[in-house]
């Protein structure tokens, strides 16, 4: 078997497979190219899902004859002047998005620069170019894709439904719209209208709050904290800003996050894995946040050219980018203090309105003296009984390290200037009812006395450091040279942690101390799982995790157990610790743990409104 030089219809088709496996990455390269030229307006239309059309127009720069017919050649662009792969001020670079999707399919474009007398069209078949020929268009650029990967049929077969495809596509439009808040956009899906966004008044940061409030919603904005850090830099400033989803406003999947590094979205492996390590203490394992993150850095920090898609991007420090992003997030949601998420009640309502009872039939009898009637309850017995006397509690609400709260108010305070309200009442010894000034207050006295404790136990495990045990006998743990290097590279981080190791030589850690709180563990595994992180992400994921999972079960047992009946000034304790430790709106699982319901909701949940 000889070897030999493959057509180039079939070089592109192969290279095609790489940048376009769906219809959403030929509409997100066709709007990038259309952000690229400069483009104020993007409209984009789609027939079944993209399958049989693709049309994307705007009113850029535009292209003559001659630039057309280098557009469609594989690895010929316009936007690196300097051919420096390290200073990527565009989001295209490669030269590969048209003569892909003109392989696959039946690619048309007619363009005019602005005061051009003429516009030019070219088409691509299968891969097969004809010649530019004049054509009648306005300024800009008008790119049809029709019968997608008609040239390649096995494709079509992997495609997902009608439906998900032309989700993909607005996913992919949103999230350049997102980042792009001085361009107009709007997408047509099958004749329908399914987005449309005028291009956002005012500059900067404000124009960017609007547009992802009308991508996103204003629901997300009513459950997020802003954030805007900023790190110095010899070579350039990097900052991170955005907005962070409370913990309590989270989501089955990750799809609500939005991740932009530099203008252009991605979905990087180190983004996702620190926007995971920030939320670890707030949520479970099967929750994602959502949250929208902007990144800017200097273009020699940060690698774009590592897929043909371009959704992946690699930093020079990508250390120092995870731990400002993590840092940042826990901040943010610091400030939060005990906010929970709105939904929570809306939820709440929303169950109370699906499942009420109907409203009870009373038969009315007359009453003595000719006073108006009222209800005969002669079939309903009607007793009241008065509380058994409270058990005294094994602990105080304010265990753990914390100091004792202020004398709480009496019952007959007012609660204007309490977030959380005073304690009216205690229900099923595992709920407690607060009013505020302006409606009820529902805590599960378990999860927030859980939250309480934890967060406790992580200010003493801050102030005097994670207590070690000592091995009797050290344990040599066997690695690879690279990672035997590794951990100990990271033994002060580690021993901060409450592992102490140090090299054994080449190839070998011995580990002569571990964290207390673990108590008898599989120190060989966690090694190497220490290993697998630090070479991934740069820091020890999985020491911490089992940490904090260790102190959140401890603060499950040592925390008030439902069933518990408290005093009043007891439930009065447990709100004010509410009211000043952050995090308190959730328990460690990101569950809720209180639901407020304001007093016009009450109202119209009975029909007073």
């Amino acid at each position: 078997m000889t070897i030999r030089r493959l057509p180039e219809t079939l070089v592109n088709r192969i290279a095609a497979g790489e940048v376009i496996e769906r219809p959403a990455a030929a509409v997100k390269e066709l709007v990038e190219n259309a952000i690229d030229a400069g483009a104020k307006r993007i409209d984009a239309t789609l027939g079944e899902a993209g399958r049989a059309l693709i049309a994307i127009v705007d009113d850029g720069k535009g292209m003559t004859a001659d630039e057309l017919s280098l557009a469609v050649e594989r690895h010929a662009t316009s936007k690196l002047p300097d051919d420096d792969l390290l200073a990527i001020r565009t989001l295209g670079f490669r030269g590969e998005a048209l003569p892909s999707i003109g392989a696959v399919a039946r690619l048309t474009i007619t363009s005019r620069p602005p005061g051009a007398a003429e516009a030019w069209s070219i088409a691509l078949e299968g891969g097969a170019k004809a010649a530019p020929v004049p054509a009648a268009a306005p300024p800009g650029t008008r790119v049809e894709v029709r019968d997608l990967f008609y040239a390649t049929p096995a494709r079509l077969k992997f495609l997902k439904g009608e439906r998900a495809e032309r989700e993909a596509c607005e996913d992919a439009i949103a999230r350049l719209a997102m980042a792009h808040p001085e361009i107009a956009f709007s997408l047509t899906a099958d004749g329908r209208s399914v987005l449309k966004l005028p291009a956002a008044s005012g500059e900067g940061d404000e124009a960017r709050l609007a547009r992802v409030s009308a991508v996103i919603g204003r629901d997300f904005f009513d459950n997020a904290v802003a954030l805007d850090a900023r790190r110095a830099d010899p070579e350039g400033a990097i900052r991170l800003s955005g907005h962070a989803g409370l913990p309590t406003y989270n989501r089955a999947t990750a799809q609500h996050q939005y991740l932009f590094v530099n203008g252009r979205p991605v979905r990087d492996k180190l983004l996702a894995g620190a926007v995971r390590g920030a939320y670890a203490d707030f949520l479970a394992r099967d929750r994602h946040p959502a949250v929208a993150l902007f990144l800017e850095l200097p273009t020699n920090m940060v690698d774009a050219n590592v897929h043909p898609a371009k959704t992946e991007v690699r930093f020079r420090d990508p250390a120092r980018i995870r731990g400002l992003i993590v840092a940042s997030l826990k901040e943010a949601l610091d400030r939060a203090g005990f906010r929970a998420s709105t939904r929570v009640a809306v939820e709440a309502l929303e169950l109370a309105r699906t499942h009420a009872a109907p409203p009870p039939q009373y038969a009315f009898a007359a009453q003595p003296g000719g006073s108006a009637p009222g209800p005969a309850l002669a079939e309903r017995s009607v007793s009241w009984q008065a509380p058994a006397a409270p058990r005294p509690m094994a602990a105080p609400v304010h265990a753990f390290g914390a100091s004792a709260p202020a004398a709480a108010p009496t019952s007959d305070a007012a609660p204007a200037d309490l977030p959380l309200g005073l304690a009216r009442a205690q229900l099923h010894e595992t709920y407690i009812v607060a009013q505020t000034k302006d409606g009820i207050v529902i805590v599960d006295q378990h999860a927030a006395h859980e939250r309480l404790v934890y967060e406790r136990m992580k200010e003493a495990l801050d102030a005097g450091g994670v207590k070690r045990q000592t091995l009797l006998i050290p344990e040599i743990v066997e690695l690879d040279e690279s990672s035997a290097a590794s951990i100990a590279g990271k033994a002060d981080e580690l021993a901060e942690l409450g592992l102490v190791v140090e090299p054994f030589g080449p190839g070998a850690v011995a580990v002569r101390e571990t964290p207390a709180l673990l108590g008898e563990l599989d120190v060989r595994g966690l090694v190497r799982d220490l290993a697998d992180e630090i070479a991934e992400h740069g820091a020890a994921l999985s020491l911490k995790e089992r940490l904090a999972d260790v102190c959140g079960t401890i603060a499950c047992h040592g925390s008030v157990r439902a069933g518990r009946r408290l005093t009043g000034p007891e439930m009065d304790a447990l709100l004010r610790q509410m009211e000043a430790t952050p995090h308190s709106g959730q328990c460690n699982h990101g569950r809720p743990t209180y639901v407020e319901l304001k007093l016009a909701d009450i109202e119209r949940l009975f029909g007073r409104r």
